[in-house]
């Protein structure tokens, strides 16, 4: 079971909805990474409308559909760990924009590998 409370980074990948990394989304590859790197958690979140570095306005409103929606991938743990992932970030991230910040996190406990499991003692429900 991963606990983490207190003190944290967060990470912030902004990139590409079609941005790729070996013929896969570029999203998916970090996050499968992170996960594999055992790092806390990471979600993805797809943006309605942004502009980057090439100044070009991309937006899911109906009269100027793009297809290259801005992307954010945010990853949090403790410092050390998210440190030590930077590498793979700068391997994967060719063109976009990451930033690390300070946080704290509140509660965070994850699964252990019997919580959903029918039948299961101790299960809880929020």
């Amino acid at each position: 079971m991963t606990r983490l409370t207190g003190s944290a980074l967060r990470v912030t990948v902004y990139i590409g909805e079609n941005d790729t990394w070996h013929h896969k989304p570029l999203y998916a590859e970090i996050v499968h990474r992170a996960h594999a790197a055992g790092l806390a958690g990471a979600s993805v979140f797809r943006g309605i409308e942004g502009f980057g570095a090439s100044s070009l306005i991309h937006t899911s409103r109906l009269l100027s559909l793009s297809e290259d929606l801005p992307v954010a991938v945010v990853i949090v743990d403790t410092e050390p760990r998210v440190r030590e992932f930077l590498p793979q970030l700068d391997e994967l991230v060719t063109e976009g924009l990451v930033t690390l910040d300070d946080c704290e996190v509140i509660r965070y406990v994850g699964r252990d590998a019997n919580q959903g499991v029918a039948g299961t003692k101790g299960k809880k429900s929020l």
